[in-house]
């Protein structure tokens, strides 16, 4: 399995910090968050990671030339002159991951601390031949994604609004579930990003992609059956938190 990991975000809530610092550098209790992510995926066997650069840029390449796991190879998807969003950085990231047996691909969040077992999702995504596969959690969201009972992606809600989409979807046939930032896809998702891309530009979120081709892709949930943590370190309470939790880790 290759891996992208998201490390180019302006991480505007976390200011003053990162008015001079990457998001993705960000101390984490006493490690930086991209080199905690990057550790989890060595310790699963991931050996091939793409790492896309934005806001300073510098800074996160000379991170990862000082201190990426020994074995890893790692290459830098540039955005200096322009942030993609998630779903332009991985069409981006294309000609590292693409391959032609189909290996599959982690999509992390460097801004992501958890410690569910990433393999267990692999051999679910392998296993279910899906065209993605998203960690989801019953956490409360303002914004939700809407699976069927087989598990598989029908649309999403905005819980404040009522809005639904695709149109003609009905939430209360569905479970509503919040993503996580990790997702696995396979390579035949490029094709239709590359389409998606073609007429809505080359900057986008992946989530909207998700909502649009849900109903021609096969996209599925992924909820851990044991206990895991779970953080999204973008904001200052949420980062105090993972820290009180890395804290007690070690």
């Amino acid at each position: 399995m290759k891996a992208l990991v998201f490390a180019a975000g302006l991480g505007t809530r976390l200011r003053p910090l990162t008015d001079s610092c990457p998001k993705a550098l960000v101390d984490v209790a006493g490690t930086p968050a991209l080199g905690r992510v990057l550790r989890k995926l060595d310790e699963c066997g991931v050996t091939d990671v793409v790492v896309n650069v934005h806001h300073f840029a510098d800074m996160v390449e000379r991170y990862l030339s000082d201190s990426k796991p020994d074995g890893m190879n790692i290459n830098i998807s540039d955005e200096r002159a322009c942030l993609l969003d998630t779903g332009g950085g991985l069409l981006a990231a294309r000609r590292w991951l693409d391959s032609t047996d189909n290996e599959p691909i982690l999509i992390h969040n460097s801004d992501i601390m958890t410690d569910f077992p990433i393999r267990e999702m692999e051999h679910a995504h392998k296993a279910s031949g899906a065209d993605a596969t998203l960690l989801t959690s019953a956490r409360e969201s303002s914004r939700g994604l809407l699976y069927d009972a087989g598990g598989q992606m029908r649309g999403w809600i905005n819980n404040r609004t009522g809005e639904v989409r695709p149109g003609g979807v009905d939430p209360l046939q569905l479970t509503c579930r919040s993503f996580g930032g990790v997702h696995i896809v396979s390579p035949s998702l490029f094709d239709p990003l590359a389409e998606y891309a073609s007429r809505h530009g080359r900057v986008f979120s992946i989530t909207p992609f998700y909502i649009d081709y849900c109903r021609k892709l096969d996209i599925r949930q992924y909820e851990p059956e044991g206990e895991y943590r779970w953080f999204d370190i973008g904001r200052p309470d949420t980062l105090r938190k993972a820290q009180e939790w890395l804290k007690c880790e070690k």
